[in-house]
């Protein structure tokens, strides 16, 4: 079969590297029209003109109040967690996630507690979140995990039942809509990540959508040392905040996210269209109910059907160069900082350990050409036929 696949990598290997993400950029002399006047009034930082416009800015086309923007999201998931009193005790959250959801926990003081997933959404599964809940929680920790909505009223009521914060890390959810409003809205703070691999970028940045003016303010003080004013510090705070330099990027960003969002729904339709029909490839259903971003394409990868496991296709396709990722593998609970918890066992997260091992995240971004993910799947749809040849021999 080694054979056949490098005659498929031959016919169909890409010149230029295709990466998984990649920032649409904005028009360069638009970028220093926007940061002239930084030269000027030498303010680069410290919650200056353009910080505040951009916090506006957003909680507007978000639709969101209480909104504080964060030098990335990884802070101002830290920051959620303090500003909530969380600082001590368990969480629930997901092992199916990014590295920096349970990170934030054990920097908190917190001991991460991970529920298995619901294998239609890859969210936390609210079925089998009751049984891990003791007189040591402290909240829920969810995420929404390629922007696609988790069950926020069965997670709500789950927390309202036992007296539980509910925090969702939002990274992969901005501009997501759901039942009619924004999908931050839900629980008792929201987290955003402007990352470079986001739909919506600052360069590096963040957000945290808090509950109330108060909490907001709260919020505040947490990212700025908790200072008051010029000869007052009320409490334990951090460096969180975001410099002018990136606001004026993300405000820029944000005249032409509408056309991303759009432009990578093109994408999303493209490769439902050409990847259904390919057996072992499944794709995930459209939530109900829900404004998506297409922040993200993930596919499952069944061996068994396709012909070559998911690390194989990934191999292959790295070899033609189409940069996919296993997002997300390993699991969160693998990681030998969390390995020896008792929610980390294999057996208690059958389905999170089923999909890592499938999951494959095609590129997806703005500016990626039709054409160019027409190869992609033509690249699929050969390796399928090869693949295929070799089982039946």
């Amino acid at each position: 079969m080694r054979s056949s696949l490098q005659t498929i990598i031959g016919k169909y290997r890409l010149e230029e590297p295709v990466f998984v993400a990649r920032p649409t950029m904005p028009p360069f002399d638009r970028f220093t029209e926007r940061v002239r006047p930084l030269w000027e009034s030498r303010w680069l930082t410290n919650q200056g003109c353009l910080h505040g416009e951009l916090e506006k800015r957003l909680e507007e086309y978000l639709g969101v109040e209480n909104l504080s923007l964060f030098c990335n999201g990884t802070i101002a998931l830290l920051v959620a967690l303090q500003s909530l009193r969380i600082h001590n005790g368990e969480v629930i959250t997901t092992p199916f996630t990014f590295a920096a959801t349970p990170h934030v926990l054990h920097w908190n003081g917190v001991t991460p507690v991970f529920s298995d997933i619901d294998p239609q959404t890859l969210n936390l599964d609210p079925g089998r979140i009751e049984q891990h809940i003791n007189s040591n929680t402290r909240a829920i920790l969810a995420v929404h995990v390629y922007g696609r909505p988790c069950d926020v009223d069965a997670l709500q009521s789950i927390a309202d039942r036992h007296g539980l914060a509910v925090i969702y890390d939002a990274a992969h959810a901005f501009g997501v809509r759901y039942k009619g409003k924004s999908v931050l809205t839900y629980g008792d703070a929201s987290v955003l990540s402007f990352h470079a691999t986001k739909l919506y970028t600052t360069m590096e940045g963040g957000a945290l959508v808090a509950s109330s003016a108060r909490h907001k303010e709260r919020v505040d003080f947490l990212k700025n040392f908790g200072i008051a004013d010029e000869e007052m510090v009320i409490g334990p705070g951090i460096n969180g905040k975001l410099n002018e330099m990136q606001a004026a990027f993300g405000l820029l960003q944000l005249e032409t996210v509408d056309i991303e969002i759009e432009n990578r729904g093109e994408i999303s339709a493209l490769y439902r269209e050409r990847l259904a029909s390919i057996p072992g490839i499944s794709l995930f259903a459209q939530p109900p109910e829900t404004l998506p971003n297409n922040a993200y394409f993930p596919v499952l990868v069944d061996e068994g059907k396709f012909g070559l496991c998911r690390d194989g296709l990934h191999a292959v396709l790295r070899e033609c160069n189409i940069i996919t990722r296993k997002y997300f593998h390993p699991l969160c609970s693998h990681y030998p900082c969390y390995s020896a918890l008792p929610s980390s066992r294999p057996e208690n997260l059958p389905v999170a350990e089923d999909a890592a091992a499938r999951v494959l995240c095609m590129p997806i971004y703005g500016t990626l050409q039709l054409e160019t993910v027409d190869r992609i799947c033509a690249v699929i749809e050969a390796i399928h036929k090869e693949s295929g040849k070799s089982q039946s021999l």
